[in-house]
């Protein structure tokens, strides 16, 4: 699996989690569904990402070609 796979799996995971939370819990998870939306959008302009830097750390290859 590729990184940019396992980040749109880990944002769809969590985005579900948290709106399921919000419904059958308490609505502040929706805070946090919020919070994956706008690290998603921010992430798709500048490039940085957190947890896709650890990825490549722990090994994990990326689907882009190098410039």
């Amino acid at each position: 699996m590729s990184i940019e796979s396992i980040m749109q799996a880990m944002a769809g995971f969590l985005v579900f989690v948290s709106v399921t939370l919000g419904v059958y819990h308490h609505e502040y998870w929706f805070f946090f569904t919020a919070f994956v939306g706008l690290n998603l959008f921010q992430s798709a302009f500048t490039g940085f990402c957190p947890p896709a830097m650890l990825l490549k750390k722990l090994g994990f290859k990326s689907d882009k070609v190098a410039a």
